[in-house]
């Protein structure tokens, strides 16, 4: 009897190991097959892709009759559309540093401002702060196309529509950082707050010395996510910077032509270089962090 139970859990462990592999196939299949394609001269890329970028002859969509070929290995090996994005047309170049000069600062900023947000709401508490607090959440569940027309008039009001601080700042004073980092400073025990203070620590001491290094992961957590949530934005960059040199890769990457689908790959490969390194640098944090705020209460 005791074997037989232990069959059947190993056989339910391999069975969900099993689906789960499947599913990982499936997430990295898109990744991997750019990555593969980005080497692809552009004659083999248009005779396995070429039926889906076809149009019909009033320029619209048309429904796709031939095979479609998705190959992993590459028949000849080329750099061309590396030498191209990198060397032969700066365009490229230009639109990747637009991204991070948009979304770097972004991300340190409202990690800083969330940081201060949350210890302030953790400190205090009281009816005021705990309705502050839900309206953060409820502005947070909000989709982004719902809050983008009053952006739109806050920064026309302002008169930096068309510029970069007309995305840098709607980001920075976003909600979701402050609430993923309330609920990761509230879970800190109130004994190590009151010997800091015990031991004559201010506010800023117990701030800088006390909650961000036991927050440490949720702090990188946070960082992780606003900055792929920004490295790919191109909604409000269309509305609110119509300007095609100030314009993000991103919105590039959406408006891909017919002639360049071999650029396209490449360039998205090194897209991709920088929101999947820092992931793996901070894979650890990412999960601490999720883990640490998902057990919270209160």
């Amino acid at each position: 009897m005791r074997n037989i139970r232990f069959g059947g859990r190993w056989l339910k462990i391999a069975l969900a190991t099993l689906w789960c592999g499947v599913f990982a196939v499936v997430f990295l299949l898109p990744t991997v097959l750019t990555f593969a394609n980005s080497f692809m001269t552009e004659t083999e890329i248009t005779a396995n892709y070429g039926a889906v970028f076809q149009k019909n002859e009033t320029g619209g969509k048309q429904f796709i009759s031939e095979q479609v070929n998705l190959k992993l290995i590459p028949d000849k090996v080329t750099f061309s559309q590396y030498a191209t994005t990198l060397l032969k047309s700066p365009d490229y170049l230009l639109k990747f540093w637009n991204s991070a000069i948009l979304v770097l600062p972004i991300v340190l900023f409202q990690v800083a401002i969330a940081a201060f947000a949350a210890y302030s709401f953790m400190r205090t508490r009281g009816k005021l702060k705990e309705i502050l607090l839900f309206v953060f959440i409820f502005v947070m569940l909000m989709p982004y196309q719902v809050t983008l027309v009053p952006n739109y008039l806050v920064a026309d009001s302002l008169n930096i529509l068309g510029t970069r601080w007309s995305i840098i700042l709607p980001g920075i004073f976003a909600p979701f950082s402050v609430f993923i980092l309330t609920k990761a400073m509230r879970r800190i025990p109130k004994s190590l707050i009151e010997a800091a203070k015990l031991d004559g620590a201010g506010e800023w001491r117990v701030f800088t010395q006390v909650c961000l290094p036991m927050c440490k992961g949720a702090l990188f957590s946070v960082a992780i996510l606003v900055f792929i949530d920004y490295w790919n934005m191109v909604e409000q960059v269309l509305i609110m910077m119509p300007e095609p040199d100030l314009q993000p890769l991103s919105v590039f990457l959406s408006q891909i032509n017919t002639g360049e689908i071999g650029l396209a790959f490449a360039v998205a490969t090194i897209y991709m270089v920088p929101a999947i390194l820092l992931f793996l640098y901070g894979e650890e944090y990412l999960v601490e962090g999720i883990t640490y705020s998902g057990g919270l209460k209160g």
